[in-house]
């Protein structure tokens, strides 16, 4: 707990979204205005609120379901071809804690009706709806700040004539429409929009990691024009502090992204997380 932000139950978290969904453009009716007073009772600041410790192993939310089937880019170990992304629904700090599952699909036969959940989520960012991916490969290119001067200034010229056709800055068009595909992705390059890049070491054996995977809050960036945009289903958003397409209810931070590294020399060893 972080002092000021009350845990909430997933099912109450649910209940909330879907009222948000279906009273948009329209006023609360006082049955769903009472069950988010429920929710979220009104406070008067200061407030101090009581932190509870939890007894006992916390459920783990999941995050990701893939198979190696569906992205060429996932590379699994050998003998694997499905990979489990779960997390920690409370800050480990700022992010939550990912756990990564490589298994394989035909050995998973257990399986349960209903999940276990956690008993609270410290913020309403960190619970994902349900969502049916597509994956869909693109081509993509590094940050222009891994990239040389000299490369940067080629690029800004060649990009010119693109620029004043689509009314853009010039020094701004190569990230904006080549470079890093906002949203949701496997494998491909990581932003830094909010530090300065740096090499990722494996912890175990040294290897340069490489990203698996990027957990953004949104699938289409705020200047990104029309080159990365998703086509939204009837489901998608919108919910309160969210802006653009966010079909899955993430926040990561104030709108960042979470960058799953792995050791490319053995995917099981410990991965890294950094958000950006």
């Amino acid at each position: 707990m972080d002092g000021i932000n009350p845990a909430l139950s997933p099912a109450d978290l649910r209940l909330e979204r879907r009222i948000f969904a279906a009273s948009h453009g329209r006023d609360l009716t006082p049955e769903e205005q009472e069950a988010l007073e429920r929710i979220r009772p009104p406070r008067t600041y200061p407030v101090r609120l009581a932190v509870q410790a939890y007894d006992g192993p916390m459920a783990m939310l999941p995050v990701a379901q893939l198979y190696a089937r569906d992205v060429p880019d996932l590379s699994p170990p050998e003998g694997r071809d499905l990979l489990q992304v779960l997390w920690c629904p409370f800050d480990h700090p700022i992010m939550p804690r990912t756990l990564l599952f490589w298994r394989s699909a035909a050995s998973v036969t257990d399986i349960l009706d209903t999940p276990p959940e956690p008993p609270a989520v410290q913020f309403d960012g960190y619970l994902p709806d349900p969502c049916v991916l597509e994956p869909e490969q693109i081509t993509e290119y590094p940050d222009h700040l891994e990239l040389s001067e000299e490369l940067r200034e080629q690029l800004k010229q060649l990009s010119v004539p693109q620029t004043a056709e689509e009314g853009m800055d010039p020094d701004t068009y190569y990230d904006c429409v080549l470079s890093n595909a906002p949203g949701w992705k496997v494998g491909g390059w990581p932003a830094w929009d909010a530090t300065d890049p740096s090499s990722q070491p494996c912890s175990e054996c040294g290897t340069d990691m490489e990203l698996l995977m990027t957990v953004a809050t949104f699938e289409e960036g705020d200047d990104a024009g029309n080159s990365w945009s998703p086509h939204p289903h009837p489901g998608a958003g919108p919910y309160p502090g969210h802006r653009g397409f966010n079909a899955t209810g993430i926040q990561i931070g104030s709108g960042y992204r979470q960058h799953l590294f792995v050791c490319p020399a053995e995917p099981e060893h410990p991965h890294i997380e950094l958000m950006t």
